[in-house]
């Protein structure tokens, strides 16, 4: 989804502007979501089987619609789309301040940053410069956070949708559609995936390229188990993850540094693992730590391979941890037959 999301995106974004481009984007993706949920929701097909499948015949689609679209002619070739229009940058409202539609808006943080309080305004300069000068998509992709939770835990509709991930049978005895609250999920996941490959193709890098994506369907995969099923948890997995995309964008030197957070969180996870009692994951805990830190001393700079690897990296350790707390829907990925 997030394949041809980016595919839309490009393609779409070149000729009609960026935000009809991010539209085509959720359009495309929900297609594809489409796809999956007639497999899983109507015929059974495992969710695993399915998704595979669709990967492939997404990769292959979008190769065969560019060089059916941009071979020849003014197009740069088939492996990537025509520039496209930026989307100007802003402030978070109220936190960071920015003009929106003639309205300027306060910047708190900026207040408190010139303040010059000790570690107060300090923190608040750091989340001045996250917050700052940001795409209005990924102020609009942040807003769905809150959004999501309200839909999800305050409306009848989230009730439905919740109820059929959980019991659907009880769900079905009380009068839910369950098949229709399936597609509705689907859908809507669709539609958000390819909302977020229209990001890559169209803000990170203001045209489509071959293999943009780049596997982060899996990452976003891992921020939901790491957020445990929860938007703000999906939220903080997220920016973990982020953070580890982002690590490639600078020096190699500066990322040396952070190897001694690393030690002293794995410290911490150390002493709290020996207090709960699980003393093999204490020691593991303390050998990592102690390796991180040797790693530390014997080399200036991080390879640069090795920084790229770093998003990777923390997909595999989340998914291999996420199980030991995860609390997934009771009914996730199992089929659902009516009356069944």
């Amino acid at each position: 989804m997030m394949i041809m999301g980016a595919w839309a995106g490009g393609y779409i974004g070149s000729q009609h502007g960026p935000w009809a481009g991010l539209l085509a984007a959720v359009v495309f993706g929900s297609l594809g979501a489409l796809v999956h949920a007639i497999a899983t929701v109507t015929f059974g097909v495992d969710h695993v089987v399915s998704g595979v499948a669709i990967n492939i015949i997404a990769a292959g689609l979008v190769r065969y619609l560019s060089t059916l679209l941009y071979q020849g002619g003014s197009w740069p070739g088939p492996s990537q789309s025509p520039g496209i229009e930026t989307i100007s940058l802003n402030g978070l409202p109220i936190l960071s301040g920015g003009q929106y539609f003639g309205w300027k808006s306060p910047d708190l943080l900026g207040s408190i940053a010139n303040l010059n309080w000790f570690f107060i305004s300090d923190f608040a300069s750091i989340l001045r410069g996250l917050t700052g000068d940001v795409s209005y998509v990924t102020i609009v992709a942040i807003s769905f956070v809150p959004l999501a939770y309200f839909i999800l835990w305050r409306t009848a509709f989230g009730l439905r949708l919740r109820s059929a991930g959980e019991a659907p049978t009880a769900a079905e005895s009380l009068g839910v559609n369950v098949y229709a609250m399936k597609y509705a999920g689907v859908l809507i996941s669709g539609g958000l995936a390819g909302l977020g490959g229209g990001f890559l193709a169209i803000v990170a890098a203001s045209n489509y390229q071959e293999n943009q994506v780049a596997g982060r369907g899996y990452i976003g995969l891992a921020a939901l188990l790491f957020g445990n099923y929860r938007p703000g948890g999906l939220l903080a997995g997220a920016g973990l993850f982020g953070f580890a995309d982002a690590l490639q964008l600078r020096d190699s030197a500066a990322i040396h540094a952070l190897l001694l957070f690393i030690v002293a969180i794995l410290l911490f996870v150390a002493f709290r693992k020996f207090k709960s009692g699980k003393q093999l994951s204490a020691v593991l805990s303390l050998a990592s730590a102690g390796f991180t830190l040797w790693f530390f001393f014997a080399v200036d700079e991080l390879p640069g391979q090795l920084v790229t690897m770093t998003p990777y990296i923390a997909t595999i350790l989340v998914m291999a941890l996420a199980s030991q707390r995860l609390r997934m829907p009771a009914a996730d990925g199992l089929p659902y037959r009516r009356g069944g």
